[in-house]
């Protein structure tokens, strides 16, 4: 419980620097499977989003557990795919924003709903997650291995939400965090919309 509690105390923390609230910079192209696995870990907007998905389709159970987050990584290389080739999709940002509290919003609660719904929707979220580091890849080798990247990356913090909700379902106590790091993340998720973070 006390690491739990360290954990939300940090991520509260690092909540208020907004330089780190999100990955996507804009500096240029990058190449190589290190700066794509790197690009989702780089910003808190994709950490939260990417860890709450694989917390939530724990916390839903059944086929959840593995439909929601392939469902994601899958729609992610496509979103990175449209933004490598330029195709304009609108409200980007807002996206990320709101998938945040969306997710947050979720875990929080415990919402239950079928598994198809939950995958159709935070795919169009992983659409919104994947464009932005398509719009950094290059046309290149690297480029390629920077989406291989990104897309372990994200696997990754799947698995970490994964093993949090795991330990919610034995521990009562794991659980009660669980939930007050969605009420951070739907909080977060708000002030990303207001243009706070």
């Amino acid at each position: 419980m006390r690491r739990l509690f360290g954990f939300t105390v940090v991520l509260g923390a690092l909540l208020c620097l907004p330089s780190l609230a999100f990955a996507h910079t804009g500096v240029g192209t990058v190449n190589g499977f290190y700066a794509g696995f790197a690009h989702p870990i780089s910003g808190l907007d994709h950490v939260i989003a990417m860890v709450l998905v694989g917390l939530y389709a724990f916390q839903v159970g059944g086929r959840a557990k593995w439909v929601v987050p392939a469902t994601f990584v899958v729609l992610m290389a496509v979103g990175g795919l449209l933004g490598h080739l330029g195709v304009q999709v609108p409200f980007v940002e807002a996206g990320i924003a709101v998938s945040v509290l969306a997710t947050g919003l979720a875990v929080t609660f415990a919402v239950g709903l079928p598994t198809v719904l939950i995958a159709t929707v935070t795919g169009l979220f992983a659409v919104f997650h994947g464009y932005v580091h398509g719009t950094e890849m290059p046309d290149t080798v690297g480029g390629a291995t920077y989406a291989f990247g990104f897309l372990v990356a994200t696997a990754l913090l799947h698995g970490v939400g994964a093993g949090f909700g795991a330990s919610a379902r034995t521990r009562s106590a794991v659980a009660r965090g669980v939930r007050s790091i969605g009420a951070l993340a739907t909080c977060a998720g708000v002030a990303m919309l207001a243009g706070l973070i």
